[in-house]
């Protein structure tokens, strides 16, 4: 399978995914950081922030003593994130796979809201946060599991199996990269962690309109769920997955995600 892409984000993109990822990515992580217990003066990561609205979230935690930096690799979401910059709270552009503008044992708690399923490679973002937390330090993570079928991926595949669309790249196949519990276990043992929690919990998507659903898919994937298609085949596309997802509704609104929190000894 082809990488996932960070060239083909747009201030559109950025934009539409600042508004629809509140009531998934935002609800679920709020549930994510509960798991953390974060506490007044702590300092925490939030990799893969996005737009900055859980980190925003975290700041209101852990006050105006602690420190919460977002990373996200994609510009065009950090410019956004920026907007909410302020005393404890600040983001910056970076990649989960380098860490090493951040001190050795600095942070006090680490978060991945619904990212780890987009690092193709798990080893070292994993080794990176390990390092840059203290004895002690906390780790979350709530990531889509293997296996979980996504009936909005499930038509996107069948429709880009057919002509035109199969002569491109990616034509099939899924555009994250997702664990099963015991992968992700066997990851951050190997990384040096121990486990605190690990399980799979069911994650209730709210019900929307073929429309909605794929402007969330298009804005979460940062373009990926479409963009290895020519621009002016995009459309066409859509108007296709709608078509399949009118013919198949009511989809399943409930799926299984990873919740896991370990430990840095």
């Amino acid at each position: 399978m082809p990488p996932v892409s960070l060239e083909l984000d747009t201030k559109q993109l950025a934009e539409e995914y600042e508004k629809v990822s509140v009531e998934r990515q935002f609800r679920a992580g709020k549930r994510l950081i509960a798991e953390l217990a974060l506490s007044r003066g702590e300092n925490v990561l939030d990799v893969g922030a996005g737009t900055g609205l859980l980190a925003e979230y975290a700041a209101s935690l852990v006050g105006p003593t602690g420190c919460v930096v977002g990373i996200d690799p994609l510009p065009l979401r950090i410019d956004i994130a920026n907007r909410r910059s302020q005393l404890g709270l600040s983001f910056k552009v970076a990649n989960a796979n380098d860490l090493s503008e951040f001190k050795e044992n600095w942070f006090d708690a680490a978060y991945m809201n619904a990212v780890f399923h987009w690092l193709p490679d798990k080893r070292v973002p994993l080794q990176q946060i390990f390092r840059v937390l203290k004895s002690g330090g906390r780790l979350a993570i709530m990531s889509g599991a293997k296996g979980n079928s996504n009936p909005l991926h499930a038509v996107r595949e069948r429709v880009m199996k057919r002509p035109p669309y199969d002569q491109y790249q990616r034509a099939s196949g899924a555009v994250a990269y997702h664990v099963t519990p015991e992968e992700l276990r066997d990851h951050l043992t190997e990384a040096g962690f121990t486990i605190a929690r690990l399980e799979l919990r069911q994650r209730e998507h709210p019900e929307a309109s073929p429309d909605e659903m794929i402007q969330f898919s298009e804005a979460s994937s940062f373009g990926n769920f479409l963009g290895h298609l020519p621009v002016e085949l995009r459309e066409a596309a859509r108007a296709d997955i709608k078509i399949e997802l009118a013919s198949a509704l009511p989809l399943q609104t409930v799926r299984q995600g990873i919740i896991a929190v370990a430990i840095k000894p």
